[in-house]
């Protein structure tokens, strides 16, 4: 059986850095990663995909994708509406233990392989589990501007999260006065710099906190607190759960 008949396959392969990918599939695509992270971009949203988030991108969604470090991707296609309970648009959610399991089971079920009779049914269940953890997932889309100017902000404010910048720091990077970038920030974002940086230290605890092999003080250290108090403050604003619950949440 062919790719064009399987109902579902997985996708499994090691894949090196490259270009942007600009890709429209004909197929449901669920987009995840088991080694390495990845940034999706679907029109003016952006999110970082560590191996505790998916995505699922709808049949003819136009979308791109950074690959600046090695991934191994472990990811699954279907034909449209193969199933029905995710949402229509683009989401992206935490996998759960379960979830991990599930996918990786399935990574040899390629698009040219011969697949066992249960695997139609596994895909299935595999997707039905997923789109189940879309409501209860953490938000980790990228701040996005319009701005050159604030586009250049975000990126140092990205590049520089363990270094204590001031908003006077990122405005100079950025060859803006702070006022200036204060003022494009509410107008273009919605938000303050101080909010896009809590937001981005936030999205990157996220994806270091999928690396047993960082404790969470270096974590915290890595996204810019001085402190585990703060850093665990922050965090549970963000998550409704300190680092180490949500840490203890990707095994459940």
């Amino acid at each position: 059986m062919t790719k064009w008949e399987h109902a579902a396959y997985c996708y499994f392969q090691d894949i090196e850095p490259r270009p942007p990918l600009d890709a429209v599939f004909e197929r449901d695509y669920l987009l995840y990663t088991v080694r390495g992270a990845l940034r999706l971009n679907v029109d003016a949203a952006s999110w970082l995909l560590p191996p505790s988030f998916a995505a699922w991108i709808p049949a003819g969604t136009a979308f791109r994708v950074d690959l600046e470090r090695p991934v191994t991707s472990c990811s699954v296609l279907t034909r449209p509406g193969f199933c029905r309970t995710f949402p229509s648009a683009t989401s992206v959610f935490q996998m759960s233990a379960l979830a991990r399991h599930m996918i990786q089971h399935c990574s040899d079920w390629g698009p040219d392989n011969s697949h066992p009779e249960e695997a139609e049914g596994f895909f299935e269940a595999l997707l039905n589990v997923c789109a189940g953890l879309v409501p209860r997932s953490v938000d980790v889309k990228r701040p996005y501007a319009s701005d050159p100017g604030l586009r250049r902000a975000i990126g140092i404010t990205e590049d520089r999260l363990a270094d204590g910048l001031t908003a006077g720091d990122v405005a100079r990077g950025a060859n803006l006065s702070e006022r200036t970038m204060q003022r494009r920030f509410a107008e273009d974002v919605g938000l303050s710099w101080s909010q896009v940086l809590t937001r981005v230290r936030m999205i990157r605890a996220v994806e270091l906190l999928s690396d047993d092999s960082l404790s969470v003080i270096e974590i915290g250290a890595a996204c810019g607190f001085n402190s585990l108090s703060a850093f665990n403050k922050a965090f549970r604003a963000f998550a409704q759960m300190t680092p180490s619950e949500y840490r203890k949440s990707l095994r459940a």
